[in-house]
């Protein structure tokens, strides 16, 4: 029996299925009925719909530690999708309570319960800085302290600490950091979000760049390591880098929208995150950008998938026909025209 975390986001929802197509049986947790319901309308919009009930669904939190307790019956594989993204300072607590307590809790279940294999999806925010700025960043690049990180990437960065820990006690793990997410069934949050603004002709892009994956390539890789020899390794999953214009230009391009034409740079950044924090003083909902997304969005880093390409034969899903595929699923899902 697989259990998978985070069943009710991108990576949890497509790995439950391509686990159960697999021929594998899951069990899944499952915090409230309204996240629930997410990974049903994946499920239909799918065509798997009737594959849904194949799972054994059990109500929980990873921050629970009783929840666990039950849902870790006759697991033999784990899989650790579940975390909170945000970049929002006034989320640090609940971040570090999620990401590493969270984190914490299951591989310590995992130990007690006698877990063949556990593998714990990171991120590339979890990675260690280059040595200069021509430098691709790798499994290998060591974590600087010094340098600023946003509290999203220190809680990662805490979490895999809980995952080398419970190695040196016995448990066989298997880190994956992905890179940018993309995938269909969950537009309205994540990477998601990139295709509704090209949908709403959004004009305006940065000049960073960063590492890009399909979510089908990240849930095949996370299985293949599972089933493999692999063990107690860490792997970065990016498919392509590539700038943020020119994604922009590509999913603008298969939605025959217009492409952005208009470069925001870093001082308009910082005045925006700045003037959105000072509209939530006066408790008018800010406009979505904090200190932290506004410098990863000029951030222009490279990132190795050296590494998981001598481990594994896979073949990546180029980016570009991708992301095709995506913005012909969200015109059909949202009627765009």
């Amino acid at each position: 029996m697989n259990l998978v975390t985070g069943g009710t986001g991108l990576v949890g929802a497509h790995l439950l299925l391509h686990l159960l197509q697999k021929g594998e049986k899951v069990r899944a947790l499952y915090r409230n009925e309204k996240s629930i319901q997410k990974t049903i309308a994946f499920f239909k919009e799918s065509g798997s719909l009737e594959r849904f009930d194949e799972i054994d669904w059990i109500q929980g939190d990873i921050t629970n530690i009783p929840s666990l307790e039950v849902a870790f019956k006759d697991i033999k594989y784990v899989y650790h999708c579940a975390a909170l993204i945000s970049f929002n300072s006034k989320d640090e607590e609940l971040l570090r309570k999620t990401n590493i307590e969270g984190t914490s809790n299951m591989v310590n279940c995992a130990l007690h319960f006698g877990v063949e294999k556990f593998c714990h999806v990171s991120s590339i925010a979890a990675l260690g800085d280059p040595i200069n700025s021509s430098y691709e960043i790798d499994e290998n690049c060591e974590w600087n302290p010094e340098k600023h990180h946003s509290d999203y990437s220190i809680s990662k960065y805490g979490a895999e600490m809980e995952v080398f820990r419970a190695q040196q006690e016995g448990l066989k793990t298997v880190i994956v950091n992905p890179g940018v997410i993309l995938g269909s069934g969950f537009w309205e949050v994540g990477s998601g979000k990139i295709f509704e603004s090209v949908a709403k002709g959004n004009p305006f892009y940065t000049d960073g760049t960063s590492g890009f994956i399909a979510v089908e390539d990240v849930v095949a890789i996370l299985f293949s390591l599972m089933k493999s020899e692999i063990q107690n390794e860490r792997f970065s999953l990016v498919s392509e880098n590539i700038a943020y214009k020119t994604l922009l230009e590509w999913i603008a391009e298969a939605m025959n929208k217009n492409s952005p034409t208009i470069k925001v740079g870093s001082i308009v950044t910082q005045i925006a995150w700045r003037f959105s924090s000072l509209l939530a003083l006066f408790g008018i909902k800010k406009f979505g950008i904090t200190k932290n997304l506004a410098i990863s969005l000029h951030n222009k880093s490279i990132y190795s998938n050296k590494k998981i390409n001598e481990a594994l034969s896979h073949d990546f899903i180029p980016i570009k026909a991708y992301c095709k595929s995506l913005a012909s699923k969200y015109t059909i899902f949202y009627r765009v025209s």
